[in-house]
């Protein structure tokens, strides 16, 4: 669209409602008062509405779609606390039936809307995303012209411009406006405002720079939400669990496969209760009460560049005590306690069996261990026998359709199937003897079967549970929590006050504007005038019948003006 010319030879964007040179009405307004408001510059929004990018660029820059976005964000995340995220159910549990289970139908709603994941939900990350995208298009909407206007402003302006000021006055009683002007300027260089002089008129400005406080709030601000997003990268952040029983070694996710914890010992203490100073508070718990737990830990690094598994060399690298709030540290990682289990089921002894005494005693050393996290499928021996596992479910239960199943690989509640072969049988085409074994539980499955395959013995390990943590978006949080801060105080503590004193032909006019705070303004002007024939402006909004100017951030007695 064609740029506006103005008399004074600045050519200005279209839509300006005030030249940004002189000051010059390039509208006619309705109200005594000019409208101020970004500097009554154009803004992108507000001239071009024709374009589809127009049209992205004018939906972002409303504060109303911010808001409502805001308040979306605020719904959802709301919603996300009503019952735990994923990441926070227990260890081992199918958050497929976990939310049912626990919390019933409004639970198994929750799981089926996607709320049990909320967090890292492609639509909450997109909310997120046009959170940010709004900041972006509402701050360049009105920054650059603001800082354009500003930049560009003159020391004289407009007589239409000063008369349409909030505070402004003129009067005819000093015999030498020059020598009034002069001294004003002393008195507002004392009270440290910029001053600048053009032939003979003056501009007094102060406090300019708090002007870019919301705006430098909105830079905190996006690279806060930047920072948060980047949480949901790998690179960036981790925050997970491994359980690791006592004597195993497990990688530690997020090092790919570079880095190994080994659970040297797992052991609770408990408050002692014989201790007088706690005796009262043990005996109200009505059970132990765990006073800490801790897991003694060695911290291996693989030394060879094969795969996790297959040959892998490690080395120990540091052993360390690992306790609430005192974690094990790496290459920013952090292994924190977080919980542990006791007593979880290893292994399984067998015997076998028969009522025939002649072959009971021919087969009364055929015992074999069942490894209940990762069992061998065939057991042979010498004599002939052989015993397969047909079914095995470490946490047994009947599914909806009626069938065996497991919860989880955890073996809290262990169901195996075995199939036994005699040295007379073909493993190939004949059927064996086969049973249904668990803890108090031996059912034969087809039919009764000579030989009986007993549970003689068990092995039980203490598991404990830590959180590696690593988290690279911290300095990134924290620079955008500072910066917004400062544009916080910086918006809130300062003013943009501006005065402006013209000699016109003999008679000395005055006026002023300040984004808020205008009793500052006034006490300025009255500091002026003790010291100097300069009037003290009216405040002109008194007499505005059409009501208040808008100006960023203004107060009067008629309420706040829009921000």
């Amino acid at each position: 669209m064609e740029k506006v010319k103005c008399e004074c030879g600045h050519v200005n964007p279209y839509g300006t409602y005030l030249c940004e040179s002189c000051g010059k009405p390039l509208k006619e307004e309705e109200g005594k008062l000019a409208n101020m408001r970004y500097e009554g510059v154009a803004r992108r929004s507000q001239t071009y509405k024709k374009s589809f990018i127009d049209k992205i660029w004018n939906f972002f820059s409303s504060v109303k779609v911010g808001i409502w976005i805001i308040v979306l964000l605020l719904l959802a995340s709301s919603l996300g606390t009503i019952y735990p995220q994923e990441m926070y159910i227990p260890a081992g549990e199918n958050p497929t039936t976990y939310y049912e289970e626990e919390y019933g139908t409004t639970g198994k709603l929750y799981y089926q809307l996607g709320f049990h994941n909320l967090y890292g939900s492609w639509w909450y990350m997109l909310l997120i995303a046009a959170l940010g995208i709004s900041l972006v298009i509402c701050s360049l909407d009105r920054i650059v012209p603001l800082h354009r206007a500003l930049k560009t402003q003159r020391v004289t302006r407009h007589t239409g411009f000063l008369k349409r000021q909030r505070f402004f006055a003129k009067a005819n009683t000093a015999e030498n406006p020059e020598e009034e002007i002069d001294k004003a300027e002393q008195v507002l260089l004392k009270r440290r405002y910029k001053v600048r002089r053009e032939d003979g008129n003056l501009l007094a400005e102060k406090g300019r720079f708090s002007r870019w406080g919301p705006y430098v709030n909105h830079i905190g601000l996006i690279i806060f939400l930047i920072g948060a997003m980047l949480r949901f990268f790998p690179a960036m952040y981790i925050d997970e669990h491994i359980w690791v029983r006592e004597g195993e070694e497990v990688v530690i996710k997020g090092t790919d496969g570079e880095y190994f914890l080994r659970n040297d010992q797992f052991f609770v203490e408990y408050y002692d209760e014989e201790d007088e100073q706690f005796r009262e508070a043990l005996e109200r718990a009505g059970a132990p009460v765990v006073e800490t737990f801790q897991t003694n830990a060695t911290l291996l690094r693989r030394t060879d560049n094969g795969a996790v598994g297959v040959g892998t060399e490690l080395e120990e690298v540091k052993q360390q005590e690992i306790r609430v709030n005192e974690p094990l540290t790496f290459e920013g990682f952090s292994l924190y306690q977080v919980d542990y289990k006791l007593n979880e089921l290893s292994e399984f002894t067998f015997a076998i069996e028969t009522e025939d005494e002649e072959l009971n005693e021919e087969i009364a050393d055929l015992r074999f261990t069942v490894d209940l996290y990762e069992p061998d499928m065939v057991y042979e021996f010498d004599n002939g026998y052989r015993i397969e596992i047909m079914e095995y479910f470490p946490n047994f239960y009947i599914n909806d359709n009626g069938t065996p199943d497991t919860i989880n690989r955890v073996p809290d509640n262990p169901r195996i199937i075995f199939e036994l072969f005699t040295p007379d049988m073909d493993p190939e085409t004949d059927t064996g003897e086969i049973s249904l074994i668990g803890i108090q539980m031996n059912e034969e499955i087809n039919g009764e079967n000579e030989h009986t395959i007993r549970m003689v013995d068990l092995d039980m390990l203490n598991v404990t549970a830590l959180t590696v943590r690593r988290d690279r978006t911290i300095p990134i949080l924290i620079v955008g929590g500072a910066i917004f801060m400062i544009g916080l105080v910086q918006g809130s503590y300062w003013h943009h006050r501006r005065i402006w004193l013209q000699n016109r032909d003999g008679e000395i006019w005055a006026a002023g504007h300040a984004n808020k705070n205008w009793n500052a303004l006034k006490n300025d002007f009255e500091a002026v005038s003790k010291s100097a024939a300069i009037p003290v402006p009216a405040d002109q909004a008194d007499n505005e019948e059409a009501g208040p100017e808008e100006t960023e951030g203004v107060e009067n007695k008629n309420g706040p003006t829009k921000q």
